[in-house]
């Protein structure tokens, strides 16, 4: 079992108990979306001491933990589950503790560390011209970029941000453009 030496911070017991069957790691629960200052101070701690990999849940509450640790906490990683490998098996609400094993491993595989303020390498005039900002097929794309990068759903201003913060290249996402389309052309 792989090992990460960065403390996971996830949102409740249950996300920690399923991170724990898929790799050998620390978490830090935030315990729900009104996430504290303590919270946020040992979360800073730990970053400067061992790095922070934040992976909260594919949904709105999750992603309002995420921006908040993001903006309080310069440097951290993310790790990104679709809401398709989220879904509860009979009810519930989308959630890192329903995500198999291989799909939490998959999403910490692949993380993403944060530049703050790094020149921009995707342009709003790009996303435009992908028909990401506008349109109505812009939100079910936006969603599709995000599962095919794997760095999670947002609306348009936040891709763009996204999109630099992690320092996604012109050609990666070019490619994932380009599938996206070819999967349009198929089931189109």
């Amino acid at each position: 079992m792989k090992k990460i030496k960065e403390v996971i911070v996830v949102e409740g017991k249950d996300d920690t108990k399923k991170i724990k069957l898929a790799v050998k790691a620390d978490t830090l629960e935030t315990n729900g979306s009104a996430i504290s200052q303590t919270c946020l101070q040992q979360i800073a701690l730990l970053q400067k001491k061992r790095g922070v990999i934040v992976f909260t849940d594919p949904d709105f509450s999750g992603e309002k933990i995420r921006q908040t640790i993001t903006e309080q906490v310069p440097g951290v990683r993310h790790a990104f589950l679709t809401k398709k490998q989220a879904v509860p098996g009979k009810k519930g609400s989308l959630g890192v503790e329903h995500a198999s094993v291989a799909a939490i491993q998959q999403a910490l595989a692949n993380v993403y560390t944060e530049v703050p303020a790094a020149q921009p390498l995707i342009t709003r005039s790009m996303l435009q011209q992908a028909n990401l900002m506008a349109g109505y097929a812009a939100k079910s794309r936006r969603a599709r970029l995000g599962e095919i990068l794997q760095i999670g759903y947002t609306n348009g201003k936040r891709l763009y941000e996204r999109l630099n913060l992690f320092q996604i290249t012109p050609e990666k996402f070019q490619a994932a453009v380009a599938q996206l389309d070819q999967e349009e052309k198929k089931h189109g």
